[in-house]
């Protein structure tokens, strides 16, 4: 593991201790008691939300706050999703934190769009919002942490769900379907290695073949509606990735997310329901 320069001994091992700690079933009520101001204890990260798109975390994201001084200070540690990390916490009043980030572990990871974007906005003054066994941390532009303490939601399978597409991705960019096309594209894998469902307008099916981490869609046969507007625009993009050879595929929790290695143009989509 390769660390931030000077990073004291002790550090790295309450940061390796917090990569791997998620799995621990810590329900943020045991420990230390409560502040006069703030939260405490264990807390999954379940997403973020950034510019209106939201991320869900990975399985290992985690925030631990534990009370020092005079009740409105906590020292934070937590997991990225795979760098360990941590911060000074301080409660200014009952809805409202200053975080300040120490350090973190420096690896290299998968994930590196959803670490990046955690620690950007797990720093300055966040707005707390507290709810039972949720909390919301609020930028001041308006991006959002999700906290819980619940059990985060397994992956969806690949094969045999109905995913339902709700952004699509560009070269380090993503935004929603426009207004009118929302809700109407969705495919299903099937076990058999076909793939069909909708681009938004007109039906599709396709061969299919996983291998691994990849995905590649054969030739697409689709019905012949003249497709305008919102939903010809979101077919036309999804006939072209489809048709662009092989897509990395990942999932986490109900989130799907194709890209296209090439061009790093993709999609990402939800679970809606196990096909039938």
């Amino acid at each position: 593991m390769r660390t931030l320069p000077l990073l004291p001994a002790a550090l790295v091992a309450v940061l390796v201790l917090s990569a791997t700690a998620t799995a621990c079933g810590d329900d943020g009520a045991s420990g230390s008691p409560r502040p006069d101001r703030g939260f405490t204890g264990t807390w999954s990260v379940v997403s973020l939300t950034v510019d209106g798109l939201t991320l869900t975390a990975p399985d290992a994201a985690q925030l631990t706050l534990e009370p020092v001084r005079t009740g409105h200070e906590a020292q934070a540690t937590g997991n990225y999703g795979c760098n360990g990390f941590t911060a000074r916490v301080v409660f200014d009043s009952e809805t409202t934190m200053t975080a300040r980030p120490g350090a973190s572990t420096d690896m290299a990871c998968e994930n590196m769009r959803f670490e990046t974007a955690f620690a950007k906005l797990f720093q300055g003054r966040l707005t707390v919002r507290e709810q039972p066994d949720a909390v919301t941390l609020k930028t001041p532009e308006g991006n959002e942490i999700s906290l819980s303490t619940k059990p985060r939601t397994p992956d969806a399978p690949l094969v045999a769900t109905v995913w339902t597409v709700d952004s699509l991705l560009g070269a380090g960019t993503a935004s929603s379907l426009p207004s009118g096309a929302q809700g109407k594209a969705r495919f299903t894998v099937g076990a058999d290695g076909s793939a069909s469902g909708s681009l938004g307008c007109n039906r599709f099916n396709a061969k299919a073949a996983v291998e691994g981490p990849s995905i590649t869609f054969g030739p697409l046969t689709t019905t012949r509606m003249a497709c305008t507007g919102p939903e010809g625009q979101v077919e036309r993009t999804l006939t072209e990735l489809f048709g662009n050879g092989r897509l990395d595929w990942r999932i986490q929790g109900d989130t799907l997310e194709l890209t296209a290695s090439a061009d790093g143009k993709g999609l990402t989509a939800k679970a809606a329901s196990a096909a039938e």
